[in-house]
């Protein structure tokens, strides 16, 4: 029988359908938000700025003195709070930040002025209304939303809290992660490895990965090497809000890890997908223990290899972290840039392409001449390429479509494909 594989669209598509947000929440300190995603809005609840002030030192006119030569009534500093005083021809000399009285409407900067001495000003009549005066709530005003819920705070972002007032914050507590792999040849890094072995290298960079991303995930260790063990070692997992597994997918006889996350109840999203590398990958999710009774558990099994592992957890694993994390930014950001060297895809199948995007060029990795199971390429690569099935091959000084390793993430789906 000839298995069918899901093309990359709707399995993307599918997951983030079945990916459904925690929705646990907490309250922490906004030192330590960042990354953090929040679980309402946070709505203004002082004026931005509180209260007209001047962006420039120089002198607080009424805009009806402009071109005439005034008397300087008072100096205002930064901090002063000064009532309305001034009389037919005069004004205030003013610094950077200060407030303004409510009888003057414009600032001069000092350095645009005709004349100044001892305490008389002279003021060019060619003046704008209002020119370098902050008005109070211009930036915002009380009851504007300042961030959504499913916003992600960055240090941009807790300078306006903080402007705020605001301290604490409302947030979606963070995902619980399980990190299993699978493989009787696996070695642990402290573990003496021989020929015949190998050192577990793909938890390590997935974790290393998610926690790049804003996410903390648990090592597991590797499941058993029989399918009895395997189901009760799935089971001790249903506690978690994600588990991720590497290898023992494919169609091999000692692949039984997907039969294992069956026997404890996966409901299957896909198991197959027309990408190289990638094909393998499986998606799901069960219902997590009885007595937590919270949700569900969310499974993506990834292929073995290394390269394949990162590469479908850019594309698939960390999209759906997001929504499942309540954030906003769930699809990837796509930067334009142009092909230095034409290279060859094969057609059938969307392939995904290693590279190096830099100053607004893409530079194919090793050729386009690479296997899965290479790990030192990623090292080389800091970006991808997804082609569409019907590519066979991307000219030089083609403008491509690129998905860099530390890029951002948007809200809409953009197309990925040329």
């Amino acid at each position: 029988m000839i298995k069918t594989y899901l093309d990359f669209d709707n399995a993307i598509n599918k997951a983030l359908k079945y990916a459904k947000p925690a929705g646990l929440k907490e309250i922490i300190n906004i030192e330590n938000s960042i990354g953090r995603v929040l679980s309402t809005d946070v709505r203004c609840i002082k004026n931005l700025p509180s209260f007209n002030n001047s962006a420039m030192d120089g002198f607080a006119i009424k805009y009806s003195d402009a071109g005439k030569t005034l008397k300087v009534r008072k100096t205002i500093f930064a901090g002063d709070n000064v009532e309305e005083i001034l009389e037919e021809g005069e004004c205030y000399k003013i610094m950077t930040g200060a407030k303004v009285p409510n009888d003057v409407d414009t600032i001069i900067p000092i350095e645009d002025v005709l004349f100044y001495k001892d305490d008389q000003v002279s003021i060019n009549d060619d003046v704008e209304k209002g020119f370098c005066l902050r008005l109070k709530g211009e930036e915002v005003s009380c009851k504007d939303v300042l961030f959504e819920k499913g916003e992600v705070i960055n240090s941009s972002s807790i300078a306006v809290l903080a402007s705020q007032g605001k301290t604490m914050l409302n947030v979606f507590k963070k995902l619980s992660i399980a990190i299993v792999s699978t493989g009787n040849e696996l070695k642990e890094p402290w573990e003496n490895a021989n020929e015949d072995e190998i050192y577990n290298c793909n938890s390590y960079s997935i974790i290393s990965l998610l926690k790049e991303k804003g996410f903390d995930a648990t090592y597991m260790g590797v499941v058993p090497d029989n399918l009895d063990e395997s189901i009760k070692f799935v089971s001790s997992l249903k506690n978690y809000d994600v588990i991720i597994t590497t290898g023992g997918i494919s169609m091999g006889d000692a692949d039984f890890v997907g039969e294992a996350f069956i026997k404890n109840g996966l409901d299957t999203i896909f198991h197959g997908v027309n990408i190289k590398p990638g094909r393998p990958i499986m998606m799901g999710t069960m219902q997590k223990c009885v007595d937590i009774n919270r949700g569900q558990t969310f499974v993506m099994c990834l292929p073995g290899n290394p390269l394949t592992a990162i590469v479908n957890m850019h594309l698939f694993a960390i999209p759906v972290l997001n929504k499942i994390q309540g954030s906003q930014y769930v699809y990837h950001d796509i930067t334009l840039a142009k092909n230095n060297e034409a290279f060859k895809t094969k057609t059938g199948r969307v392939n995904v392409v290693l590279g190096i995007c830099k100053k607004g060029e893409y530079e194919v990795t090793r050729k386009n001449k690479y296997g899965s199971a290479m790990i030192t390429v990623l090292n080389e690569s800091n970006s991808i390429v997804v082609t569409s099935e019907h590519q066979s091959k991307i000219e030089d000084d083609n403008i491509i479509k690129v998905i860099k390793f530390n890029c951002s993430y948007l809200k809409e789906q953009m197309n990925i494909f040329n």
